[in-house]
């Protein structure tokens, strides 16, 4: 298996998507965030997504053209409306605006409309965090979630991230988890393997449990911990669909699908500034300390340290470099 640097992973993506018809800012914005997820191991959301990117650029599923506008209605709320276009470049041209509003108001609400997927949602938490803010994201995605008891699909999996500052510059805890057991790509990736999946991940289409990941894809996945993982999804739904006049789950195509309408999805993050309270620092800092006092024991997302080279499959690795020459 090939060890491929980030920087080539990063210049052949962008190249791949420009292949394709994304403009250098949304091509460089979405390659930056593929080597994001590379460096630390995040398969499902780094190169395993950019075949379907360059299928849907092609057919129109995507924007790679369009400018996000970025408006403020109020002083604490910034929108950025990404006209079908990729989430990532969307978010960078909202970022700077959302955070002086979150430094004049202390909160501040950042919403990202009409996008396509944004994968991993940490990714983007995590850099409200870089910049000395708490940061909350939730997005939808395609319906895949029957409600507990039920077997209708209403929602995704429906990610919820959470970013915090350590107060020197890095990051003191990030979570970036769906609100289902797994995300749905490992049950994709599984059935690719041809292999089964765990049982308690999935229902089949008339709501039994099943280890076949076929079954799981034409059925639904399972909230994690039941009613309490399907709350948050329902959370993460209202926010990401009602608070960025983007779509509900139940109306977004298949996401890899080359073709049909664009995903239309949306993002909603809330940007805290933690410096009007003068010991937050101390206190993370406190809690860290005592949380990694049993051997073993850590923060989530701390001491991560990015890969580089990373492992890519040859045949993955083909494929890229062949869509980047397209």
């Amino acid at each position: 298996m090939p060890q491929i640097t980030l920087d080539e992973i990063e210049q052949t993506v962008r190249q791949a998507l420009a292949a394709h018809g994304a403009e250098p800012f949304a091509a460089a914005e979405v390659a930056r965030a593929v080597r994001k997820a590379e460096s630390v191991g995040n398969k499902i959301c780094g190169l395993y997504y950019v075949e379907s990117y360059c299928q849907q650029l092609r057919s129109g599923r995507v924007s790679g053209s369009v400018t996000p506008q970025v408006r403020t209605p109020r002083s604490g709320t910034v929108v950025v409306d990404a006209g079908f276009g990729f989430a990532q470049p969307a978010f960078a041209n909202g970022l700077p605006v959302a955070l002086d509003a979150a430094r004049t108001n202390g909160v501040a609400s950042l919403a990202v409309a009409h996008a396509h997927t944004c994968t991993s949602l940490g990714y983007f938490t995590e850099q409200i965090a870089a910049a000395g803010m708490i940061g909350i994201g939730f997005t939808n995605a395609s319906p895949i979630v029957a409600a507990p008891g039920g077997k209708t699909r209403a929602i995704g999996t429906n990610p919820i991230a959470f970013s915090v500052p350590d107060g020197k510059g890095g990051i003191a805890m990030q979570f970036d988890q769906s609100t289902t057991t797994v995300a749905l790509g490992k049950i994709t990736m599984a059935k690719a393997a041809g292999q089964s999946i765990p049982e308690g991940w999935a229902l089949d289409a008339e709501g039994n449990p099943t280890t076949d990941p076929d079954a799981a894809i034409k059925g639904s996945l399972v909230s994690m911990g039941g009613y309490k993982g399907w709350g948050f999804g329902l959370m993460a739904e209202i926010l990401a669909a009602a608070m960025t006049g983007s779509v509900l789950s139940r109306d977004v195509k298949p996401l890899k699908a080359p073709e049909g309408a664009p995903h239309d999805l949306g993002q909603y993050y809330l940007i805290i500034d933690p410096s009007a309270q003068s010991d937050f620092g101390d206190k993370i800092q406190s809690l860290a300390a005592h949380i990694a006092q049993d051997e073993g024991a850590r923060m989530p997302g701390q001491n991560k340290v990015a890969m580089d080279p990373v492992e890519v499959g040859d045949d993955t690795w083909a494929q890229i470099t062949g869509l980047a020459k397209a």
